[in-house]
């Protein structure tokens, strides 16, 4: 789907209302620009905290302080690349 839009003197582009429903945009939320080439790309930002009990954590490491977490993740990963 091809939609235009004109920019204005301050360079500020209102996204067509078809594009904010296609993409699920509403007031407040981040959209993202990527550049590539001579195009770019827009997309809304995900709102991580949405993901929250996607993943599986094990019951052992429910209870893990994240700063030991980070450390063994750079421990293990040391050890790989060896």
């Amino acid at each position: 789907m091809d939609v235009a839009a004109r920019v204005t003197s301050k360079g500020q582009v209102t996204v067509p209302k078809v594009v904010r429903d296609a993409l699920g945009i509403k007031d407040g939320d981040e959209v993202v620009f990527r550049l590539e080439g001579q195009r770019a790309l827009l997309a809304k930002t995900p709102n991580f905290l949405d993901l929250a009990g996607t993943v599986v954590v094990p019951a052992a490491k429910r209870s893990t302080a994240w700063d030991e977490v980070i450390r063994r993740t750079r421990t293990e990963r040391a050890a790989t690349r060896q």
